[in-house]
């Protein structure tokens, strides 16, 4: 055990050893052996952090917003420079491919840089004169001490969604990573911290679910936002409301690909690819289910397969195409669904069970997997199954596609594929899903729009960072005023500095 570091807590610009006593294990999933033990809060730990956030909230609140803005653009200046750091704790712990993790890292810069532009989100609106020598106009102003829970699949990303904007409204953080891929939190404060960003604004609470408890009952903390699996995001959002906090709980998903029989093929196969079987299926975003109109089914497939056949799935810093995923028991859950799809009538056409890695035989591995004939009525089609498994429904129209895709208890991201504007333009109209891709597979919208689905995809009414964001993480105040007599401050020629 001599090798087996233990991963802290980050709580008023520091460490924290874990004192609770309670240690969870951390694994590299392309060895399968593990690397680091967790520390998992405590109740009392859980409000000595709060405490600390709420302590140190009025000074961050009162400081301007130019200096505000200041110790963001550093930690984007840091977070660019040294992104291919984080991307390498991200490869570790979870898995996915060097790449894949930069790519995680570029989006979540993309909500940092956003948040930089914050003085013009939070700006109120002014009106003159509405009675006589009456004037309105609003504030926006924080919320006090904001908890964030983050999933394992994107444990940078998420994150980012978040905290950049909470801090940039004048709030102060609790973030409980996920105990599966917990460093890239901690790493993600200490270079916060080197931003210049004040002891105590920002801390990191490891655990599991008596930490996320301790968020959602604690009463000083004023919101939560959490992404992950439809259950848990159901659960999250009716503790955190019955606590009178505002909650924005994103939830799981059964994405499907529409391909009409205009598309072009070879771009459809491509897509269903990348979109399928990157990060190993771990994404909320990822395409699980292509609906084919016939008759093109039987030549998509077998294009699908013909690239299948190419894809290297090994060590996520060997230059290949696809990692493990994050635990052994995840791993056996989803091939699992390897047998049921078999029992249910379907096609298994390409078994990831026997897939050759570039890597440990002991990491977590499954390779890509295609089910042809994949029944409605299965598991494997109704179930949010979180792994590299491509299902194919045959359908044979338009409409029918479409009902389909609408009959699911999800909408969070769908796409079509062809080449017909008015097929487009009815989709994107007619379809019941939250985030649309026309020809692009994983529509997940750029940070100055929102991100967030329908249905059991997203409990409450606002969605993640773009304007959303900031609605969010704020409250508006309307003030009415009247001044008798014009005030007089004194002169002073020069600018005036922050």
């Amino acid at each position: 055990m001599h090798d087996i570091v233990t991963i802290p807590h980050w709580i008023d610009g520091a460490p924290r050893d874990g004192a609770g006593g309670r240690f969870g294990p951390v694994y590299n999933p392309a060895t399968g052996r593990q690397t680091a033990r967790v520390a998992l809060a405590s109740r009392s730990e859980a409000e000595e952090a709060i405490a600390t956030a709420k302590a140190a909230f009025p000074a961050w609140r009162d400081l301007s917003l130019a200096k505000r803005q200041q110790v963001l653009f550093s930690f984007r200046e840091l977070l660019n420079a040294r992104k291919r750091e984080l991307a390498a704790i991200i490869t570790a712990e979870h898995g996915k491919v060097l790449d894949d993790a930069l790519g995680e890292v570029a989006r979540g810069l993309e909500v940092v840089e956003l948040a930089t532009g914050f003085p013009h989100l939070l700006k109120g609106e002014y009106s003159e004169n509405v009675s006589t020598g009456v004037d309105v106009y609003s504030l926006r102003q924080p919320l006090g001490v904001v908890g964030i829970i983050s999933p394992f699949n994107f444990p940078a990303m998420v994150p980012l969604w978040f905290f950049p904007i909470a801090l940039a409204a004048g709030n102060t953080v609790v973030l409980k990573p996920s105990e599966k891929d917990p460093s890239a939190a901690l790493w993600l404060a200490e270079l916060l911290a080197e931003a210049g960003l004040p002891s105590g604004v920002f801390n990191v609470l490891q655990g599991d679910k008596e930490a996320v408890d301790s968020l959602l009952e604690h009463p000083d903390i004023a919101s939560v936002s959490f992404v992950g699996s439809t259950p848990i995001a159901k659960y999250v959002y009716e503790r955190g409301t019955a606590a009178g906090k505002r909650v924005q709980a994103l939830g799981g998903a059964k994405n499907h690909m529409l391909v009409l029989p205009d598309a072009d093929l070879d771009l459809a196969a491509d897509s269903a690819i990348n979109a399928g079987f990157g990060s190993a299926g771990e994404r909320c975003m990822a395409i699980s289910v292509l609906v084919a109109v016939e008759p093109i089914a039987d030549a998509l497939v077998q294009k699908i397969r013909e690239r299948m056949s190419r894809l290297r799935v090994g060590e996520g810093t060997r230059g290949c195409d696809m990692g493990p995923l994050i635990t052994r028991e995840h791993r056996d859950k989803v091939a699992g669904y390897l047998d049921v799809a078999a029992s249910d009538g379907a096609a298994v056409v390409v078994d990831g069970r026997g897939v050759e890695v570039d890597g440990d035989p002991d990491g977590f591995w499954l390779g890509p997997t295609l089910i042809d004939h994949l029944p409605t009525s299965s598991p494997v089609y109704t179930d949010e199954i979180f792994g590299p498994v491509l299902g194919v429904v045959r359908v044979s129209s338009f409409e029918e596609g479409v009902q389909l895709i609408n009959s699911g208890r999800y909408g969070n991201g769908t796409a079509v594929f062809t080449n017909d504007g008015g097929a487009a333009r009815r989709f994107q109209r007619e379809v019941e899903v939250g985030m649309i891709g026309i020809n692009v597979p994983i529509p997940v919208p750029v940070a100055y729009f929102s991100f967030g689905g329908w249905k059991e995809s997203l409990f409450g009414d606002v969605k993640a960072y773009g304007a959303s964001g900031f609605g969010f993480f704020t409250r508006e105040k309307a003030v009415t005023s009247r001044w008798l007599d014009p005030s007089h401050g004194g002169i002073n020629l020069g600018f005036p500095q922050n």
